[in-house]
């Protein structure tokens, strides 16, 4: 997810708001980017799901194909 850059920070904010501290995640963004760990890839999910959100219409259906 290196090469999208907007993507990545869309989900070290997400990963931020849900993981504030260390009783919710035990990994920084971007020890558990490098490891790629459960709580990374949910919030890569959910950026990746936000960011359809934002497309038009007719682009998210042609994602789709």
């Amino acid at each position: 997810m290196q090469h999208d850059s907007r993507l990545r920070e869309a989900a070290r904010a997400i990963y931020n708001s849900v993981y504030p501290s260390e009783e919710w995640s035990p990994l920084p963004f971007e020890e558990a980017e490098r490891h790629r760990s459960v709580h990374y890839r949910n919030v890569v999910e959910a950026a990746q799901q936000a960011q359809l959100q934002f497309l038009p219409d007719n682009a998210h259906q042609l994602r789709l194909f």
